[in-house]
């Protein structure tokens, strides 16, 4: 029988999302690619320290066990095959399981993400995960700057996500930008009962609805919808979840409040968000994504 991914919540991840690579990629952006491979090979014994997205991968992986393998983490990088043996000496190191890589040497490499039927492209770098959600492919550009995870609830994986533009379509957001508050809660309010259009990280969010029912003793799964809606508004998010048939743990409707004292109580292992300023005031209490995707980030002269 062939090998396949196709049965398995699968997470394409670049090297600096994973492990923290930020003073060998210094010396790879100041225009020295040998020097960095150099390095990467001087350092091959020396184990790099966790990374943002360290915390979400290790918990996603501890959905597997000897008889099942519900989740696979594959390295995506622009680096180098050289490079790519500290990479997974370091997976070793710290106590993940990686078997698959792909190294571009530079080259983007988001085009493999369909063979590998991904569920989640998490990069350090905005135009391949620009491309990434181009193409289809729920991703995100991981702030390197964000905190670590906190280590409070070892055994459950926390994954918190905005809702306009991320878990829906920004066809709520464009009423907003464009009329502003008042024309944006009239329109969800005359709209409660029709769904809202699957958003970039729908499929995400199934995916780990299906991962949720396979809970282990090892390991269990917590989700939050956490969103700038305030009531009545929250209503059509809420029935656009029972739609699909998918529920979240927690939903924080703020009203506009600053997301991340909220998203420092709930303690996500990563926090998903398309609005660079609620993204970057996230990252200093939570590990971060941003998704580039809907009229927020759009080309001002196509928005």
């Amino acid at each position: 029988m062939s090998v396949t991914l196709d049965d398995k919540l699968v997470v394409a991840i670049s090297s600096r999302a994973l492990f923290n690579f930020e003073e060998e990629n210094a010396i790879f952006e100041s225009g020295d690619p040998k020097r960095y491979m150099e390095l990467q090979l001087e350092r091959l014994d020396t184990a790099a320290k966790p990374g943002i997205a360290f915390s979400l991968v290790k918990k996603l992986l501890a959905f597997n066990d000897t008889s099942t393998q519900r989740v696979e983490a594959v390295i995506l990088s622009r680096n180098d095959p050289v490079s790519g043996m500290r990479i997974f000496r370091s997976g070793t190191a710290n106590q993940i399981k990686l078997e698959r890589g792909v190294f571009t040497q530079g080259r983007s490499p988001f085009k493999y993400l369909r063979p590998l039927r991904a569920n989640l492209f998490l990069s350090a770098n905005a135009e391949d995960v620009r491309e990434a959600l181009a193409a289809g492919f729920p991703a995100a550009r991981v702030l390197t700057e964000s905190v670590l995870a906190g280590s409070n609830h070892p055994n459950e994986v926390r994954i918190a996500f905005d809702g306009d533009a991320v878990l829906f379509s920004d066809e709520a957001e464009r009423v907003f930008q464009s009329h502003g508050l008042d024309a944006f809660q009239q329109h969800e309010m005359s709209k409660a009962s029709l769904p809202l259009p699957e958003g970039p990280f729908k499929p995400l969010l199934a995916a780990l609805h299906r991962l949720q029912q396979a809970s282990t003793p090892a390991m269990g799964l917590r989700t939050a919808l956490v969103t700038a809606r305030s009531a009545p508004a929250h209503e059509r998010a809420i029935r656009t979840l029972m739609n699909w048939d998918i529920r979240v743990d927690e939903a924080m409707f703020l009203g506009g409040l600053p997301k991340g004292e909220f998203l420092r109580e709930f303690e996500p292992d990563f926090f998903f968000d398309d609005q660079t300023g609620h993204v970057n005031h996230a990252a200093r209490h939570v590990p971060s994504g941003h998704v580039a995707s809907g009229i927020a980030n759009a080309p001002k002269d196509s928005a």
